[in-house]
């Protein structure tokens, strides 16, 4: 369904493109692929970046007409600022995730429910059947996680972060901050008490009446969570310096590299795939197959600038460096999550793309307040 290149990214854009207005705007919520980008995965590893989507899009359509798609994409962006400020939330549900596998090993009850949420075998149809979908195909429609979400949660009453991981597990565009807060979100814990509750009218009518399920819960309490923590400044960017033997670490955050390779001529990139570390458990192949192979794209679409290439473990990192006589490594910022996780400790200059040090100060509270800042944040594209 997805093919890990940036010329299949670049097609399916400009297929998008005429739909981004109007059609969107109306049939968005609809369970089906014909309405909406399905760019996500190409977005969340930044095969394409979301300015290259933005500038297409406005390129076709006022920014008012093609309103409802233009706040779809800076989503993406705010929850990853938002979680830019508030780090130890990922910590946190990372924590919760581990004693929530470690009740399953303890719980043959919750194991058993678990795995048949998991394997679509629930007798709940439509959750089964994005259950199975999902693990076919690496993705779901947006309004399908939702109602996803809040069935796992509020009707099978399983731990949240099991179904955040499964998620995690799966989704080609599995991105720690839109994944961990949406489901925190569904779940009342983001934005305090306000839950999400899937809805079997609801349900049929987006659905165009493939499900009509019998059975779900019909309240949703929220989720009982500490307060979120003290919101800190947005991290700045790294300086590089020009002077040095520098040498590029390329991961899978950004695999549109030539932004920052403007800026730095490596005398080498090592190439380091983290994808294993969105779960404890056993990410899926599909996962991990697109990842590595959108890796290679991105190296062969950029050899001539990139030097000598290496494959390496996060471990080989340090010989690597001392091998090519590297005084500075350099990468594209790496936000919470996976990525951070294995290389944060690395010694490395974290460059952050312009459009991210725009936006994610304005990641303060709630989207409507960010999304006020949209229109400004737009006008400085058109700049860039």
């Amino acid at each position: 369904m997805f093919e890990p290149t940036h010329t299949a990214a670049l097609t399916r854009l400009q297929r998008f493109v005429p739909r981004a207005g109007r059609d969107y705007a109306s049939k968005r919520n609809y369970d089906e692929t014909a309405h909406v980008s399905t760019l996500s995965p190409y977005i969340r590893h930044r095969i394409i970046s979301e300015d290259a989507i933005l500038r297409a899009t406005l390129t076709r359509h006022s920014p008012q007409a093609a309103e409802k798609f233009v706040q779809e994409v800076y989503w993406r962006t705010y929850w990853k600022g938002w979680l830019e400020q508030r780090p130890t939330i990922w910590t946190a549900c990372r924590a919760d995730l581990n004693a929530a596998l470690n009740r399953v090993q303890t719980e043959s009850g919750l194991r058993c429910e678990w795995e048949a949420a998991c394997k679509g075998e629930t007798g709940i149809d439509c959750f089964d059947h994005w259950a199975r979908a999902l693990a076919e195909t690496g993705y779901l429609h947006n309004h399908a996680r939702m109602w996803f979400a809040s069935i796992w949660i509020f009707t099978l009453q399983l731990p949240w972060t099991l179904g955040a991981d499964f998620f995690m597990r799966h989704l080609l565009d599995g991105d720690p901050a839109s994944n961990t807060l949406s489901w925190r979100w569904v779940g009342g814990l983001q934005t305090v008490g306000k839950t999400y509750l899937a809805r079997p009218d609801n349900i049929a009518k987006y659905t165009n009446g493939r499900f009509d399920p019998k059975g779900l819960a019909t309240f949703a309490t929220p989720l009982e969570g500490p307060p979120h923590p003290t919101r800190s400044p947005v991290p700045a960017s790294g300086t590089i310096n020009p002077d040095a033997r520098l040498g590029l670490v390329l991961t899978e955050e950004d695999l549109s590299p030539g932004w920052l390779l403007d800026q730095v001529t490596p005398v080498a990139t090592a190439v380091v795939q983290s994808t294993a570390a969105r779960s404890p458990l056993t990410v899926s192949p599909l996962v991990t197959g697109f990842v590595r192979d959108a890796m290679a794209d991105c190296q062969a679409r950029f050899a001539a600038k990139l030097g000598p290439i290496t494959v390496l473990t996060p471990e080989a990192l340090p010989d690597w460096v001392k091998a090519h006589d590297i005084e500075q490594l350099v990468t594209s910022y790496l936000p919470a999550g996976p990525t951070a996780d294995v290389l944060g400790k690395t010694d490395m200059v974290q460059v952050m793309r312009p459009f991210d040090a725009d936006a994610w100060p304005h990641a303060t509270h709630g989207f409507f307040r960010f999304k006020d800042k949209i229109p400004q944040l737009l006008k400085g594209l058109a700049h860039a």
